[in-house]
């Protein structure tokens, strides 16, 4: 019982690193910036919102991307 507990609990920890790197969750947060600033630049009467809607999603797909060697760096020097 206890054993079978352990290896559910590594299959849910195993299922959430998964869930932090993959591309479903980085398209998930940077289509919801993009709608969450569109609304916020239509409020503020911004005279290009959809263009500039694009740049703080933008700029979180692109900060995915760049730290991953960061973090290899990271772990090589704390392990």
């Amino acid at each position: 019982m206890r054993i079978e507990a352990i290896e559910k609990r590594n299959s849910n920890v195993a299922l959430d690193k998964k869930w932090e790197t993959s591309w479903t969750r980085r398209a998930g947060i940077g289509i919801l910036t993009y709608f969450v600033v569109l609304a916020y630049l239509y409020l503020i009467g911004n005279n290009n919102p959809l263009v500039n809607a694009t740049v703080p999603a933008a700029g979180f797909i692109l900060s995915t991307l760049a730290l991953g060697w960061l973090r290899r760096y990271w772990q090589s020097r704390i392990s």
